[in-house]
């Protein structure tokens, strides 16, 4: 069983969703999220007065699966999340985690069997 967290553009989150429900990935979490990585953040302009904002606005993908499951859920990110053929600087990135056991809540699974 592994965790991943992929963090991607707004903009990529209905195709990402949909691209893994597809492929039979049905459960994840979505969080708003803030960060900065090479881009450090960007200059914008707002009646006509230059700022520069420091965290850049993503969105947090956290999804628990089988390993079976592992090497397609990250292709497909990848794919779908990927600007343009070669990809940006700001696309985003996914960190796979081991994780040791999960236990369902409403039911009594747990184990690759919960998720």
């Amino acid at each position: 069983m592994k965790f991943i967290v992929a963090i991607i553009q707004p903009t990529k989150l209905q195709p990402v969703q949909e691209a893994l429900q597809r492929i039979g990935v049905e459960r994840m979490t979505v969080c708003d999220a803030q960060g900065f990585g090479r881009q450090r953040g960007q200059t914008e302009m707002y009646r006509g007065v230059e700022y520069r904002t420091n965290l850049l606005r993503k969105i947090a993908l956290e999804i628990a699966v089988n390993d079976d499951f592992l090497e397609r859920t990250i292709d497909t990110i990848m794919e779908v999340a990927r600007t343009g053929t070669e990809g940006n600087i700001g696309d985003g990135k996914i960190f796979v985690l081991p994780m040791g056991d999960v236990w369902q809540i409403g039911g009594t699974e747990h184990g690759p069997e919960a998720i």
